[in-house]
């Protein structure tokens, strides 16, 4: 089994429907207008926004969040994924009743445990809602710089890429950045070429998240390959949300064809009926990638990641070991 790591999944939309439902029944809630028969069932983006802020709602405690985690990690793991790192929302958490520090102190619990169980290292990014306002994402960004919790390592920005401008943001990531976080923003998923370029221009981040749409422009194609923004690519996600028609027409072969760096990752997986075990076998199916490349996606994302260097020595250590065990055991 190839070793898998990834960087791009919200926490809330990681809710498989069978803890969903197990959370409707200690709430009181009915959630047959958007979970039957053990799946999420929805028809357009907003009937999954609906669904996806409905089924985070049902996560209102500090235990309700570790359970989500550990559920979510322990699935990683049986995978064959040895890092993650997932995106959180205050705002969600405030809108359940949460406060941000206690959301963040319950995810960090449920990470401690998938790592005891299964040895998966975990991380969190803390996100603003780009549509929700500058104000809202700075706030965020300051929450990031100063919870204090060891496992928040980064700092992003998800929502609508077509809402504000870039510049409005900027303090938000200056904020991040000086608190030592890594950064990654969502763009060049719904937003074209252009949200990329912007992104790149106003926030200068280590990530970008999709960042497929790049593409469009071959000259920002070469930025990326050269100045080594890695982009956070969700195969199945774009498929699904009609980004792209179907695999046949995705740009994950041109952009790693022109030597972007490029990880796997599964967005938000149970409401695409995907998984990060999915996700590397599209890009063996559909994308030609053998196991020597797929395992290369993975360092990429390992090398990638917002750790402090020690634990990533040794998740890099643990996939060249893996590489390996085929030719020793042969």
């Amino acid at each position: 089994m190839v070793l898998k790591a990834e960087l791009h999944c919200h926490i809330e939309g990681a809710a498989l429907p069978a803890l969903v439902e197990s959370q409707a029944e200690k709430y009181g809630a009915d959630v047959s207008a958007f979970i039957h028969d053990g799946a999420y069932h929805w028809h357009d983006f907003s009937s999954f926004l609906a669904a996806y802020d409905a089924a985070a709602n049902l996560f209102r405690s500090e235990e309700d969040y570790a359970a989500l985690a550990e559920t979510y990690l322990t699935g990683l793991a049986s995978e064959g994924a040895v890092y993650s790192e997932f995106f959180t929302s205050p705002d969600h958490a405030e809108r359940a009743g949460l406060s941000p520090q206690a959301y963040t102190e319950g995810l960090g619990e449920g990470i401690a445990r998938a790592k005891a169980k299964t040895g998966i290292e975990g991380r969190i990014i803390v996100t603003g809602v780009r549509h929700f306002g500058p104000a809202a994402v700075e706030k965020a960004a300051r929450f990031a710089a100063t919870c204090g919790h060891p496992l928040v390592t980064g700092f992003g920005m998800a929502g609508d890429e077509r809402s504000g401008h870039p510049r409005d943001f900027v303090r938000a990531f200056d904020i991040a950045r000086e608190a030592g976080l890594g950064i990654s923003v969502h763009a060049g998923e719904f937003g074209g070429a252009d949200s990329v370029e912007a992104a790149l221009d106003h926030f200068a981040p280590a990530r970008i998240g999709h960042g497929v749409r790049a593409v469009e422009k071959p000259d920002l194609v070469r930025r990326i390959a050269e100045e080594g923004v890695v982009l956070e690519v969700c195969p199945v996600s774009n498929v699904v949300l009609g980004v792209f028609p179907d695999f046949a027409h995705h740009p994950f072969p041109q952009l790693y064809a022109a030597g972007c760096r490029l990880s796997l990752n599964s967005d938000d997986p149970p409401h695409f009926h995907t998984s990060i075990g999915r996700e590397y076998a599209v890009a063996s199916a559909h994308f030609g990638l053998d196991e020597t490349a797929l395992t290369a996606v993975t360092r990429t994302a390992l090398e990638a990641a917002f750790v402090d260097e020690e634990t990533r020595r040794a998740l890099l250590l643990r996939l060249a070991e893996a590489e390996a065990a085929p030719a020793v055991a042969g």
